[in-house]
């Protein structure tokens, strides 16, 4: 995946990598889960946050429910992004496999790739992260839906 500078993920004093700044498209299920950060480069909006209690399940990891609709937000972020606006995108098929646990603290990091891009379907993959180590992988089949206008 290209990036639009050759900067490395070296987090800033608050703690957020470079690059990444406050994601401004809020959804009534992502808003509890504020501060979301993202960075959108020619290719993908990458999404990420700082896991803190609220996002974890009874043991204390990041929930599978979170990273599984971040990794649906991103991914379709991305094929909207590929689109040029001005289709709506809707989840026809979405699959996730946990490979490691994220923990308290760790910076999540949602890093799409869109392999198809057509007029009815887009196809998507993404590795998501706990501090840079790979803790899920995830595909996407978007329908895309023509804006009416």
């Amino acid at each position: 995946m290209t990036t639009d500078s050759d900067s490395k993920d070296t987090p800033e004093p608050d703690g957020v990598p470079d690059g990444f700044v406050r994601h401004t498209r809020s959804s009534p299920l992502t808003a509890p889960w504020e501060p979301l950060y993202a960075r959108t480069t020619t290719d993908a909006v990458m999404l990420g946050l700082r896991i803190r209690e609220a996002h974890t399940n009874s043991r204390g990891l990041a929930h599978g429910a979170l990273i599984t609709a971040l990794a649906d937000n991103a991914m379709g972020y991305s094929c909207g992004l590929k689109l040029g606006g001005g289709a709506r995108l809707l989840t026809a098929s979405l699959a996730i496999d946990f490979i490691g646990p994220a923990k308290i603290g760790q910076w999540l990091q949602i890093e799409p790739e869109v392999i198809k891009v057509g007029a009815k379907l887009c196809v998507a993959q993404c590795f998501v992260t706990a501090d840079g180590t790979r803790c899920a992988r995830a595909n996407g089949t978007f329908s895309v839906v023509k804006a009416k206008g």
